[in-house]
């Protein structure tokens, strides 16, 4: 029996693509696509996730990459140009399950510190949430157990208890080895036909 179902929010609630921002930058899709998988990559990007301030992250990449400074503090500098705005056919589905109030509704997300609050102000719908554990706050990220570990007991969570909902496969891996049951998002209509089957819609 499910008590409670854990979101993950960009790429599942919120179209956040750092794509949405540099195609304005580049004319080329090729060298856009250099420039983040080199310079401004996903995992240089994780570590602010994981606590570092957004000044240590672009004094460090512009040390090593003086030449691209101006597109490196645009990752932040312009970082709300990266928001494509909600989900919604996911964002009806979250609505769906707080209406039916037979669910804890939490958020288990990779995400700046700094840059959270922004997000708090621009989305409604993460005010129906009973709870949300963000990475820079806690210094921690998916896939790590001990980020999961902290949601888990913070709110006195069994894993078997507790579905997963999340975009990234690494991150699924690392929850199902703690014995949470977990759905690989991939789209709003695949994730309503599991949860029909599951009986939790």
């Amino acid at each position: 029996m499910k008590t409670t179902i854990i979101w993950d929010l960009g790429a599942v609630l919120i179209d956040w693509n750092p794509h949405h921002l540099y195609r304005k930058i580049f004319d080329d899709e090729a060298e856009m696509h250099h420039f983040l998988e080199n310079v401004c990559t996903f995992e240089w990007n994780e570590e602010q996730d994981a606590g570092r301030t957004i000044q240590e992250a672009n004094d460090y990449l512009i040390a090593k990459h003086p030449e691209h400074e101006e597109n490196i503090k645009a990752y932040y500098g312009r970082w709300e140009e990266m928001l494509g705005g909600p989900i919604h056919d996911s964002v009806e589905i979250l609505r769906e399950m707080k209406s039916r109030d037979e669910h804890k509704l939490y958020a288990l997300t990779n995400w700046s510190a700094e840059l959270f609050p922004i997000a708090l102000e621009r989305y409604d719908f993460l005010g129906w949430f009973d709870g949300i554990v963000v990475s820079g706050t806690e210094k921690d990220r998916k896939p790590n157990h001990s980020f999961y570990h902290t949601l888990l007991n913070r709110y006195n969570l069994q894993p078997t208890e507790v579905l997963f909902i999340d975009d990234n496969l690494r991150n699924i891996k690392a929850a199902e080895q703690l014995g949470i049951e977990s759905i690989h998002f991939r789209s709003p209509e695949e994730l309503r036909m599991k949860l029909e089957r599951m009986g939790i819609l």
